[in-house]
């Protein structure tokens, strides 16, 4: 039990936190009990809790005097309203100060179960960013690699076990997969951290610029230079020298890339006079290479000496369970790049996420997830505001996504079944249809449409449904 959350119940009802407090420890969380909003304060300025059940109204100090307090000293902790039904306003201004979300009286123990799940989730969710960011600053290499399936965990293991030694690496890939953070991962691992990591796209250049790219030229050793340069080997001496795309390359190159790895200098374009350096190449390709060779476009002795230490970097639905991780991660960067107050990810947008294929990989989830973020316009993403293929990964994202009252025939020239009908139309058919489906339970409901319980109660009550 050392490891249960532990809840804050807030109620000078000890009756109802009695029963709370045997509901919590039922579901296998620790539970500890205020009387007051003032006592409630005190607790968790002494400790951190991983939610919080408060009361509205209470003798001393109310719930909402409370929250003020308990967000202005951590804004972090979930609190939970509990109201009375008459009180659902009060509810909606503890929501614009901070709470989590709100239940009324008499609770529904089922709702309550839901609810505080999700915000656990998010307290979860929430400390791993954290985690994440400041393992980040420390400069830990392999926690670079965000994930926690077992292929990652053997990704990050030998990056681990590799990044000490001086051993040349190929890393391969599709494209998107995160091979240029591995090689920054192995870099940042290796005694030659302090030194540079110098990076090449071998794929950008032409032939002749990406020789005088890599070797440097000497002054006047063709049209246009004017002066001697000294290239990326030159600049990444005693550090790393990244080689992307090396696949794109050509035969010509590549034997002197390969004279550079095995006798350790180089030559200027242009020079008859060898440079030594001390480099550390690291490699990487979306090319099978091994098919290179066979078909002769890739020098055999040149992929044996760079495939000292190989590694293959899984496709991002080869580890499916790292993707929540994965787009939690984005959604803050972004959110706070963008100035967003998000909460996280609907069920049916992460659904979407997790069953999307994703051929351009963590990039494109990346790029998908800054999208959304910048779109969306409430406390959650939801399928609406990521691009459409995405979205379409799942059955049912959008809100307008419910089957329509089959009471009104529409005409038999229309064959879709939303043709001629209002956006508002469609919203109250799609609340209509999934509380029948739900029995009219709103949490669960709110849960399938997308949104916020509040948000669920405000269109109930727009469309004089309640």
């Amino acid at each position: 039990m050392t490891n249960a959350p532990t809840i804050l119940i807030v109620d000078d009802d000890q009756a109802h936190r009695t029963m709370l407090r045997t509901m919590l420890r039922g579901w296998q969380y620790s539970a500890e009990e205020a009387d007051d909003g003032s006592v409630a304060v005190s607790k968790v300025q002494e400790r951190a809790y991983d939610a919080i059940l408060m009361d509205i109204r209470m003798a001393r100090m109310s719930g909402i005097e409370a929250l003020r307090h308990i967000m202005a000293h951590n804004p972090a902790i979930p609190v939970l309203i509990m109201t009375a039904y008459s009180s659902v306003n009060t509810a909606v201004e503890a929501l614009k100060i901070g709470a989590y979300d709100y239940l009324t009286k008499p609770l529904d123990f089922d709702e309550l179960k839901l609810t505080l799940e999700r915000a656990l989730d998010h307290t979860r969710l929430a400390s791993e960013n954290r985690e994440l960011r400041s393992s980040l600053s420390a400069g830990q290499a392999a926690s670079r690699i965000i994930g926690r399936s077992e292929a990652v965990r053997r990704l990050t293991e030998l990056v681990a076990t590799v990044a000490p030694s001086d051993a040349t690496v190929l890393i391969t890939g599709e494209s998107g997969t995160g091979k240029e953070l591995v090689a920054r991962a192995i870099h940042e691992g290796s005694s030659r951290r302090d030194r540079p990591l110098v990076t090449v796209n071998c794929a950008a250049l032409t032939e002749s610029l990406l020789e005088s790219e890599l070797f440097g030229h000497e002054k006047g050793a063709f049209t246009g230079a004017d002066k001697k340069r000294d290239g990326r080997f030159v600049q990444a001496d005693g550090g790393t020298l990244f080689l992307d795309e090396l696949g794109e390359m050509s035969l010509a190159l590549q034997a002197k890339l390969l004279r550079a790895l095995q006798q350790g200098e180089i030559q200027r374009v242009g020079s008859d006079n060898p440079l030594r350096v001390d480099v550390r190449v690291i490699a990487a390709t979306n090319r099978n290479l091994t098919a290179e060779v066979t078909a002769g476009r890739f020098r055999e002795d040149l992929f044996y000496r760079l495939n000292v230490i190989g590694i293959a970097v899984p496709a991002l639905r080869e580890r499916r369970d790292d993707i929540p991780l994965l787009a939690g991660h984005f959604l803050t960067r972004y959110a706070e790049r963008n100035r967003k107050m998000l909460k996280g990810f609907t069920p049916q947008a992460m659904n979407c996420l997790v069953n999307y294929d994703w051929p351009g990989n963590v990039r494109e989830l990346e790029n998908a997830v800054e999208r959304a973020v910048i779109m969306s316009m409430g406390e959650y993403v939801t399928g609406r505001e990521l691009p459409p293929d995405i979205a379409a990964a799942d059955g049912e994202t959008d809100i307008t996504a419910a089957v329509p009252d089959t009471d009104t025939p529409l005409p038999d020239t229309v064959h879709d079944p939303y043709a001629g009908l209002s956006l508002e139309n469609l919203e109250r058919r799609a609340i209509e249809a999934t509380l029948r489906e739900c029995a009219d339970n709103k949490s669960e409901a709110a849960r399938r449409l997308g949104i916020t319980r509040a948000t669920l109660h405000n269109k109930l009550k727009k469309y004089g449904m309640e």
